[in-house]
C-alpha cells in the first residue's frame, strides 16, 4: 500500500502563497483533449473565465504613440522572430498591459471570451514553427504569453513566479509539467508506460490519471495511488467513472468480495480499505474539522456501494459526529489489524473448530469489547468533565464579562453627565459672552453719540468765544474812536483860524485812522477765535 500523497509536500509553499487570481475555480478549461487540460477543477483559472480582449493601445496618445503595437492575436499568430524584434523596441509599461490584458482574458471579461480564447489557443496550437529553436529567440514576455495561452495557466504572468527560459520552452513543448509546485522532466521517473509515453504533458507524479488535472492536496482521501504503478487518479474522478466497486482482491484469503480501485493507466487493482486506514493513521493529527469533515465525506463516498460487513461498518461510522468518528475509526482499524492474525491462522471460512476454542474465542471477544467499551467509556468521562469545566469557565467569564458591561456602562452614563455638563456651562459662557458683546456694542454707541455731542458743543463754544471776542474788540475801538474825537474837537476849539483849517483835516485824518480796526487786531483777533 502506498503511504499518502506525500511528495509534493516540499513545495507546498508555492501553493499556499499564490496571489488571489490564482484562486481554485470550479470549472475546467476549455481544449481539445484531456492531454492538453490546464488544471485541476480546484486550482487554475478556467474556461468559464476565459475572454477574448485585445491588448491593442492604438488610440492612446502619449511619448510611445508613434511605435508600433503588438497585440495578443499577432503573438499567436506572426513568426517568432518578427514579433521578438518589434516587442524589444516597446516599452515595460506596455508589455505589462499586454500581460494584463490576456489576464483579463482568464478572468473572463468581454463579450465572446469563450471564442476569442479558442481562436487565440487554435493559433497556437496549429502553428508547425514552434519549435525549441525559434522559442530561444523569443522575447521572454512573447515567450510567457505563448505558454500561457497554450496551457490556461495564468501563474506564468504572475511576477512572484520567475522560470527560466528554458523551463518555459520546455512547458510549451511538454517536456516538463506545466504544474510549477512540480516542475518535474516528462516522462517523469522516465515511466514506461503507455499513458505517459503517448498523452501530452501527462505528469505522473501530480496529474490525475482520468482527467490529466492537478492540485496541491496531499495527505488526503481526495487522491488514490495505485499499488502497482504509482499513479494517481481524483477519488472524485475514479467515483464518476466507475473505477471504485465492489471485487475480490488478488491477497485476499478468504475471497471475500470488497471495495477495490481499478488504475486505469494499469488496469491492476487495490483494495480501499487498507489506503484508508494508512491515511488515517498517518494524517488524522493534521486535519482540523473542516479538513476531517471532508476526508469523512471522500470516504462515506467510496464505501457507499460496499456490500462487505468491514465496508459497511466504515461507512456507518463515518457518519457520526466528527468529535467521535475518527477515534472510531482508527479504533475499527485496530480491530481489524486484530482480527486479521487469527482469520489467517483459523483460516477464515475454513472448516469447524473445536467447542472450547470456540467459547475461548468468544471470551476473548467480549472481553476485548467490554475493554474497548470502557475505553470508550473513560474518553466520554473524560471529554464530559473537560467540556463540564469549558462550561463553567465561560460561564465564569460571562459574568466577568457581565460585570465589565456593567462598569462600561455606568462610566458611559458618567461620561454622558459629564459632557451634558460641561455644554451647559458652555452654552452659560456663551450667553454672558453674548450679553457682554451687547452691552459692550451698547457702550460704543453711548461713546459715539456722547463724542458726537462734545464736537458740537465745542464747535458752538468757538465760535460765540470768536464772536463775543470780536464785539469786545469792536467796542474798545469805538471807545478809542470817541475818546480820539473827543481830543481833537478840544484842541480845535483852542486854536486860531488858520491852524483850524489844518487842525481840521487832521482832525478829519485822524478820525478816519481811528474808524478802520488795525491790521493788527484784526490779526490778533482771527488767532484767538
Amino acid at each position: 500500500m502506498l503511504p499518502p500523497r506525500q511528495q509534493l509536500q516540499t513545495v507546498l509553499s508555492l501553493a499556499s502563497s499564490e496571489p488571489p487570481h490564482l484562486s481554485r475555480s470550479s470549472s475546467g478549461i476549455v481544449r481539445e483533449s484531456p492531454a492538453e487540460s490546464a488544471s485541476s477543477q480546484e486550482t487554475w483559472p478556467t474556461s468559464k473565465s476565459i475572454m477574448g480582449k485585445k491588448t491593442e493601445s492604438s488610440g492612446k496618445s502619449g511619448p510611445d504613440s508613434h511605435l508600433e503595437k503588438v497585440s495578443l492575436r499577432e503573438i499567436a499568430r506572426e513568426r517568432v522572430e518578427v514579433v521578438s524584434e518589434r516587442m524589444l523596441r516597446l516599452p515595460e509599461g506596455y508589455l505589462e498591459e499586454l500581460k494584463n490584458g490576456l489576464k483579463a482574458i482568464l478572468d473572463g471579461n468581454g463579450s465572446q471570451p469563450v471564442e476569442e480564447f479558442m481562436s487565440l489557443q487554435k493559433f497556437v496550437q496549429t502553428r508547425g514553427d514552434l519549435t525549441s529553436k525559434t522559442l530561444v529567440r523569443a522575447h521572454r514576455v512573447q515567450l510567457e504569453i505563448l505558454v500561457v495561452i497554450k496551457t490556461g495557466i495564468q501563474a506564468f504572468l504572475h511576477p512572484n513566479i520567475n522560470l527560466s527560459q528554458t523551463n518555459l520552452i520546455e512547458i510549451f513543448l511538454y517536456k516538463r509539467c506545466r504544474n510549477i509546485a512540480c516542475q518535474n522532466e516528462l516522462p517523469a521517473d522516465d515511466c514506461p508506460c503507455e499513458m505517459c509515453a503517448t498523452r501530452k504533458g501527462f505528469c505522473n507524479l501530480c496529474m490525475c490519471v482520468i482527467c490529466s488535472k492537478f492540485d496541491f492536496a496531499v495527505n488526503t482521501c481526495r487522491w488514490i495511488g495505485c499499488d502497482v504503478c504509482s499513479h494517481w487518479t481524483h477519488t472524485d474522478c475514479a467515483i464518476r467513472d466507475g473505477e471504485i466497486s465492489m471485487g475480490v482482491s488478488a491477497k485476499s484469503v478468504s475471497g471475500m468480495g470488497e471495495m477495490l480501485f481499478k488504475c486505469r493507466a494499469c488496469n491492476h487493482t487495490s483494495e480501499l480499505l487498507g489506503w484508508v486506514k494508512d491515511v488515517f493513521h498517518h494524517c488524522v493529527p493534521n486535519w482540523d474539522r473542516e479538513a476531517l469533515m471532508k476526508e469523512l465525506d471522500f470516504v462515506r463516498r467510496i464505501f457507499r456501494g460496499s456490500e462487505d460487513t468491514r465496508g459497511r461498518k466504515l461507512f456507518w461510522k463515518c457518519g457520526l459526529a466528527e468529535a467521535t468518528a475518527a477515534k472510531l475509526i482508527l479504533m475499527f482499524f485496530q480491530e481489524i489489524e486484530l482480527d486479521s492474525p487469527k482469520s489467517i491462522e483459523n483460516g477464515e471460512g475454513g472448516g469447524m473448530i473445536a467447542p472450547q476454542d470456540a467459547c475461548n474465542r468468544i471470551a476473548e471477544v467480549v472481553k476485548e469489547t467490554l475493554r474497548k467499551m470502557e475505553i470508550v467509556s473513560e474518553e466520554k468521562t473524560r471529554m464530559y468533565k473537560k467540556a463540564r469545566m469549558g462550561l463553567e469557565e465561560c460561564e465564569r467569564e460571562m459574568e466577568e464579562k457581565a460585570k465589565e458591561v456593567a462598569e462600561l456602562k455606568m462610566e458611559r452614563q458618567k461620561k454622558k453627565q459629564q459632557i451634558e455638563e460641561v455644554e451647559r456651562i458652555v452654552r452659560l459662557k456663551q450667553a454672558e459672552a453674548e450679553m457682554f458683546q451687547l452691552k459692550a456694542n451698547e457702550a460704543k454707541m453711548e461713546a459715539e453719540r456722547l463724542e458726537r455731542i462734545v464736537k458740537a458743543k465745542k464747535e458752538k463754544t468757538e465760535e460765540e468765544y470768536a464772536s463775543n471776542y470780536l464785539k469786545q474788540r469792536l467796542s474798545e475801538a469805538e471807545a478809542e474812536k470817541e475818546y480820539l474825537f473827543q481830543k481833537l474837537k478840544e484842541q480845535e476849539s483852542g486854536g486860531n483860524g488858520g491852524g483850524g483849517v489844518s487842525s481840521s483835516s487832521a482832525s478829519n485824518s485822524s478820525i478816519g485812522t481811528v474808524g478802520a480796526p488795525s491790521p493788527s487786531v484784526i490779526e490778533a483777533v482771527s488767532s484767538e477765535s
